[in-house]
């Protein structure tokens, strides 16, 4: 994972340069969910510090985008703005076993529900850091 100022995204694919995009990510099983992008609360990964004493960077959550100033469990079944970006917030982002593997830190149960969201982008465009991010309109 690799930290950008902007990335380019593309409606109903993802990031531009994503393993998901390019379609080489890692996936659990063969179902067809929602992987355009995935989204953490900078707030949960310093909970998480805090409380349990996992200090994760945000590139170690495997999470395409951090936010701040947002409940995103809220945002599921709800169409939202990252920016001009029109995204359709589909289901809770879970821990994995293959983060575990990955991180080498026991970060199921503390991130269990506060891992983030997936969605699906509705609409293409550049996503920038600072992008603001809002429900509806």
């Amino acid at each position: 994972m690799r930290s950008l100022d902007s990335v380019e995204v593309v409606a109903g694919v993802g990031l531009t340069g994503d393993r998901y995009a390019r379609r080489d990510g890692f996936w659990k099983d063969d179902s067809d969910e929602s992987r355009d992008v995935t989204l953490i609360e900078a707030e949960e990964m310093e909970r998480l510090a805090s409380e349990s004493g996992i200090n994760l960077m945000p590139g170690q959550s495997r999470r395409n985008l951090t936010t701040r100033g947002i409940r995103l469990n809220e945002l599921v079944g709800k169409e939202f703005w990252i920016g001009d970006v029109l995204a359709r917030a589909t289901e809770l982002c879970e821990p994995c076993a293959h983060l575990v593997a990955l991180t080498g830190k026991p970060v199921i149960k503390p991130l269990t529900h506060r891992a983030g969201l997936r969605a699906d982008l509705l609409s293409s465009g550049r996503i920038s850091v600072g992008s603001s991010i809002r429900v509806g309109d």
